[in-house]
C-alpha cells in the first residue's frame, strides 16, 4: 500500500477491514491496543479512519501478521520509531520457524 492509494479523507471500518483482509473486530481490537490509532467518530459513533491511521494499520499489520511479532513486540517497535518494512517481502521469521522445525525433525530421525 502506498500513499497514493490513500485518496479519501476518511475510511470506514468496513473499508479498512477490506484493505487488510481482516475482520472488523480485529480493527477495533488493534484500535484499543495501539494508541497510534485514533479514529474520528461521527454523530452516530461510527469510526472514521484517516490516511495516517491506515498507514499505522499497515505498520501494525506487517509487524504482527507478516513478520510474526507479538502485540507487545509490535508496540515496542512502534514506540521506538524503528522503521517497519511494509514491502511484504520480509519472510525471515517464517524461514527461522521452518529451520527450527527442520532441526527438530532431523533430531527425531536420528533417534530412530
Amino acid at each position: 500500500m502506498t500513499e497514493s492509494d490513500l485518496t479519501k479523507l476518511y475510511y470506514t471500518i468496513g473499508e479498512v477491514s477490506t484493505m487488510f483482509n481482516v475482520n472488523t473486530s480485529l480493527i477495533r481490537f488493534w484500535e484499543k491496543e495501539f494508541d497510534i490509532i485514533q479514529p474520528k467518530k461521527n454523530k452516530k459513533g461510527n469510526r472514521l479512519f484517516t490516511p495516517k491511521d491506515i498507514q499505522n494499520f499497515n505498520k501494525i499489520y506487517h509487524l504482527v501478521k507478516i513478520q510474526g511479532f507479538t502485540l507487545d513486540g509490535a508496540k515496542k517497535t512502534l514506540r521506538k520509531n524503528e522503521p517497519v518494512d511494509t514491502s511484504g517481502e520480509s519472510f525471515h521469521p517464517v524461514v527461522n520457524q521452518l529451520e527450527a522445525i527442520r532441526e527438530k525433525l532431523l533430531l527425531l530421525k536420528d533417534k530412530k
